[in-house]
């Protein structure tokens, strides 16, 4: 199986199953003497682990994270930094039922197709467990961005039909951790934690919307043809289990502009160069331009209901197939982590090969 490894100079290489003895990963490229604050690394952990609340999923895992390599006296050695995740709470008997029927809207069908094999437990490598190996590479790729005044923030800005009408500019984003579902306005998170409760009665599952913003960015990372900066996150974002869009900057609604109203004027006020306006988003030519970056995430609603549905196996025969098993009603509190995360890896990742142009 390709496509398991992620970046150019700050790579993550991940590996394990949701049910089997582990998961964890190698992560590699990441510069030497950097103090990991190991508490830092586990809140992260803690941050996307499942149990956390009563609209998610209710799998108990301490989400442990071991380092195996690359660390010495609390710093980085500048070698491959290993690390593993013991799963301790599996419960593989709930999935017996799957073992030759295709579940609606997974990856059963095209693992077995592809493969000839998959492991029907959870969802082996398709299972989105394997995102808790990304957020300990995340972490650190934080802790080496915190240095130079780099910040990744992240909040759910939308639940199904209940929108958190305001910018980024105009939230305080320190309150996002101040409710269970991290929208960092608390007469929205309500609402949104009402709908996810409703739709859990349901047996039902619900989608939104994930929005990010990056600030202190330097100019210059990111590179022109097909490694733009915008490109290489949205690759990112759109390699998280359930994401089906991306939007950067204004996104979608720039069709609703003319160029004139569109585009950014640059100004020197106070002496440095920045622009009036940020519609594109703090990247241009794929390359950042120092402004905030900021983008959204959507999130399909999660596959797995608690209700009967139509399906075959693998001979083809309709079969009625009901889930069993502890599953998210929504994903989006416990993808926060995970798209601030992949965020801060493709950061690190152009951080080193913008000074790889420096003499």
């Amino acid at each position: 199986m390709a496509g398991n490894t992620f970046g150019k100079l700050f790579t993550l290489t991940t590996f394990g199953e949701s049910h089997g003895e582990a998961i964890g990963g190698i992560l590699d490229g990441c510069p030497p003497q950097l103090t990991l604050d190991f508490e830092f690394i586990q809140n992260e952990l803690d941050r996307r682990k499942p149990g956390q609340s009563h609209i998610t999923t209710q799998r108990k895992e301490s989400d442990t994270v071991k380092f195996l390599s690359g660390v010495f006296e609390g710093k980085t050695t500048g070698t491959p930094i290993g690390f593993i995740i013991e799963n301790e709470n599996q419960k593989s008997k709930d999935y017996e039922h799957l073992k030759d029927n295709f579940r609606p809207s997974h990856a059963d069908y095209t693992y077995e197709k592809k493969y000839g094999i998959r492991d029907y437990r959870g969802g082996g490598r398709s299972s989105a467990r394997e995102t808790a190996c990304r957020i300990v590479a995340g972490a650190i790729a934080k802790l080496f961005l915190q240095q130079f005044g780099i910040s990744i923030q992240a909040y759910v800005s939308t639940v199904h039909s209940i929108t958190l009408n305001k910018k980024h500019s105009e939230l305080d984003l320190s309150k996002t951790e101040e409710n269970i579902i991290r929208c960092p306005d608390a007469d929205t998170a309500d609402k949104m934690i009402a709908l996810i409760e409703n739709v859990r009665k349901k047996g039902d599952t619900v989608g939104g919307i994930i929005s990010c913003v990056i600030k202190g960015t330097p100019v210059g990372l990111g590179e022109p043809v097909f490694d733009k900066l915008h490109a290489d996150i949205g690759k990112a974002m759109l390699s998280i289990n359930a994401v089906k869009g991306f939007e950067f900057g204004t996104g979608f609604d720039s069709v609703n502009y003319m160029g004139s109203q569109l585009n950014d004027i640059f100004s020197n006020e106070k002496g440095a160069i920045h622009t009036t306006t940020n519609n594109s988003g703090g990247v241009q030519g794929g390359i950042s331009n120092g402004e905030d970056i900021y983008f959204k995430v959507a999130f399909k609603p999660v596959a797995t209901i608690m209700q009967m549905q139509k399906s075959v196996n693998v001979k083809g025969e309709e079969v009625n197939l009901e889930a069993k098993g502890r599953h998210d009603p929504c994903v989006l509190p416990r993808a926060v982590p995970i798209v601030e995360s992949m965020a801060a890896l493709v950061l690190a990742d152009h951080f080193l090969r913008m000074n790889a142009y420096k003499k």
